[in-house]
């Protein structure tokens, strides 16, 4: 793609990264067949192609973002699947995130708009401002009718009932059992450990079993990709920030072999820190250093010998798992065989999605922000799901998990649950 920009602002790093990824752009339109809201809307703006075109021009000519770019941003779901089609490697991952960078900087969105906006940057990334978010979502659960769009959303998909912390939230850290073979740092993370701290148990349990000793590092929190994903980039650097000093605090002191996230969305933004702070002198070495650790905590599980760890006793029978792979694990970090052939090692029959490329329509926020778009791309995975004829979902993002569980009779749990369960943990609390 052929690209105008002046001197001047190729000047700024950001603009330059982003002029580089325009012009890598062929306009091929393979990234159309792929793309979530393109097969639903079938409008070239709700492409990745057309919304390469809005960027380019709102970029190029320097101009404040408009409502028509704004509105086709917005449905974009970061969801990569384009990046995974892509012939000519186009980054869009990091194209649309300067856009939404942009968009915020310039736009001045609706008041309700901004208000939900505002809430969700505050409150999600807060475990106990969220725990408090779901009661008062319950409270109000009765009225949810007469909610503006925003927040009937957000009562809608708050669970009924809300899991107490577990006791492993307030260990720091997880001696391995035997000899210990790596020692690791666990992402707690935010939003993850109010949804369902029974995640968190499974993959504490089933890593020391393996011989890994855990560490919750002490100032460690949310990865900082919901407020990344929102534009707030301020925010989303503080975050990373907190992070990266605390696991270099580990490294320097007992050594870290890895960083292992059970959120995938929050490992394709860890392992992209390296790339997002690049340009401060004060952390790029250091995100970088982080990025490099950082594993899915599939990745790791696949270097372990998981198999010797099955019991005979405790080997679930014949169970039919239909596996959903993440968008953010399979297109974001392209982690694909790992999750699948794990559930196989351990005795899962696994069976695959069709149309297992699309977006569940979770998306970090935008079932929150883009509710009916959100929901008819739920509607159809579960079809697709439902076809499988599955007795349990697996997935590697509690996203995921919270999106398809409000549309699916059969339970949905985390991978590492059905694993915990296999080598000697307890049944996943969703399957009963």
């Amino acid at each position: 793609m052929q690209t105008h920009f002046s001197p001047s602002q190729l000047d700024d790093p950001q603009v330059a990264t982003s002029e580089k990824i325009l012009r890598n752009c062929v306009h091929c339109g393979f990234c159309t067949a792929t793309c979530p809201t393109y097969v639903l809307l079938g409008d070239e703006l709700d492409s990745p192609r057309g919304r390469i075109y809005l960027i380019k021009e709102m970029l190029e000519g320097g101009k404040a973002a408009t409502k028509r770019v704004v509105t086709h941003v917005d449905r974009c779901l970061s969801c990569l699947s384009c990046m995974t089609t892509c012939p000519s490697s186009v980054n869009y991952m990091h194209l649309v995130d300067h856009a939404r960078s942009h968009i915020e900087k310039t736009y001045r969105r609706p008041w309700l708009d901004r208000t939900l906006r505002w809430l969700l940057a505050r409150v999600l990334p807060n475990p106990s401002l969220f725990r408090l978010a779901l009661i008062g979502a319950n409270l109000a659960r009765p009225f949810s009718a007469a909610l503006p769009r925003g927040l009937k959303s957000i009562v809608a998909l708050a669970p009924k009932s809300i899991a107490p912390p577990t006791a492993d939230s307030s260990v720091t850290v997880h001696p391995a059992r035997g000899v210990r073979k790596m020692r690791v740092a666990l992402l707690a993370g935010c939003v993850q450990n109010v949804l369902d701290p029974q995640i968190n148990g499974a993959t504490i349990r089933l890593l020391t079993r393996l011989g890994c000793e855990v560490v919750v590092a002490a100032g460690s929190g949310c990865c900082g990709a919901l407020t990344h994903h929102l534009g707030k980039g301020a925010k989303a650097h503080e975050s990373a920030q907190a992070n990266i000093a605390a696991w270099t605090r580990e490294i320097d002191g007992a050594g870290l072999d890895a960083i292992v996230v059970n959120a995938s969305g929050c490992g394709t933004m860890i392992k992209d820190y390296g790339f997002i702070l690049r340009h401060d002198a004060a952390w790029a070495d250091r995100a970088a250093a982080i990025s490099e650790k950082t594993r899915d905590v599939s990745e790791v599980l696949a270097d372990l010998d998981l198999g010797a760890a099955v019991r005979l006793d405790a080997r679930p029978g014949a169970i039919k798992v239909a596996y959903h792979a993440a968008c953010s694990l399979q297109h974001g970090q392209g982690v694909i065989e790992q999750p699948p052939s794990l559930l196989r090692q351990v005795g899962f029959d696994v069976s695959a999605i069709a149309e297992g490329h699309l977006c569940c329509g979770s998306a970090g926020t935008y079932n929150l922000l883009q509710p009916e778009l959100a929901r008819a791309l739920r509607d159809r995975k579960v079809a697709n799901i439902e076809a499988a004829a599955p007795d349990v979902v697996a997935a590697g993002n509690i996203g995921c998990i919270t999106q398809l569980a409000g549309g699916m009779k059969v339970p949905v749990v985390h991978s590492v649950e059905l694993l915990d369960w296999a080598t000697g943990g307890p049944r996943p609390k969703a399957m009963g």
